[in-house]
């Protein structure tokens, strides 16, 4: 497989992946619901990640539902070695596209086959437990991830699971979720501006833990996209590349996930690794946030 630029992580001594991966959610309808608009390209977007040299596809069989998944078991099974999928638990859709979330134990259990199945595997690589839907005023905050992550712990146990990490998580979470077992990756909304989870990010990179960062460019305001297109100009990129190469140099754990349906957006997001942004940019990157 080709190397990409922007390096590999080794999370474990069977988990090494590109830190420029793919994120498969785009590759359903709208909403992230229902099939894909072109089911052609989005068999090549996947190929062609691979060919380019991704390692590690991000995806769940709450996109879709199940189109993801199937659409990524069409185009690659049977998988290449040293490919890595990664998918999520935690959630369903309802028959209008709603989001349900689910941390029953017996759900997560059934939501992992269903994951093995539709992906053509007999084991998963990474199981994320998705939080991210759940808020403090659902009361989640204040209860133990003892059932609901000791339910994937065990599924790990019985070899159906490779390596466990967690989405949408706080770092009292990540303390609870390691005392059970142990957390390969963190997948949480993190870029230029949304700064909240700098502490996350340091620790991860001091427990070398794989941090996932979703929405490269969300929760700008027009001020701070401007600003982030004035650097993008001068540095002959665009805005996405320019802040996927901010997310690549903030830490040595930090990977991407970018998502798209299209292959020429496909090439785009990948050669963001090959961006090497100067310290003047970083500086005004970083001051970004402030405006």
């Amino acid at each position: 497989m080709t190397t990409l630029a922007g390096g590999t992580l080794t999370l474990a001594d069977d988990l090494t992946i590109s830190r420029m991966g793919y994120g498969a959610m785009q590759l359903a309808g709208p909403g992230v619901f229902g099939p894909p608009r072109d089911r052609d390209e989005a068999v090549a977007v996947l190929r062609e990640a691979v060919d380019l040299g991704v390692t590690h596809i991000d995806t769940s069989d709450f996109y879709g539902p199940a189109v993801t998944n199937e659409l990524i078991r069409e185009a690659l099974h049977p998988y290449p070695s040293g490919l890595h999928i990664a998918t999520k638990v935690g959630a369903r859709r309802g028959n209008d596209g709603s989001w349900i979330h689910s941390l029953d134990p017996a759900d997560l259990v059934a939501q992992v086959h269903e994951n093995l199945d539709h992906l053509g595997l007999d084991v998963l690589d990474i199981v994320y437990l998705r939080l991210e839907t759940l808020t403090p005023n659902d009361g989640f905050i204040d209860k133990s991830l003892a059932a609901p992550f000791g339910a994937l712990a065990e599924l790990r146990s019985q070899g159906l699971i490779r390596h466990l990490a967690l989405s949408g998580a706080s770092e009292a979470h990540l303390t609870e979720a390691q005392g059970i077992a142990p957390v390969v990756a963190v997948q949480n909304y993190y870029n230029i501006v949304k700064r909240d989870d700098d502490a996350m990010v340091e620790r991860a990179a001091r427990e070398n833990i794989a941090y996932a960062s979703f929405f490269p460019l969300g929760g700008f305001t027009p001020l701070q996209s401007d600003e982030l297109n004035k650097v993008a100009v001068r540095l002959g990129a665009s805005a996405q590349q320019v802040a996927l190469a901010w997310l690549l140099q903030r830490s040595a754990t930090t990977v991407l996930i970018p998502g798209t349906s299209s292959r020429v957006h496909l090439r785009e997001n990948v050669r963001a690794a090959e961006l090497d942004l100067p310290a003047d940019a970083l500086r005004e990157l970083d001051a970004i946030a402030a405006r």
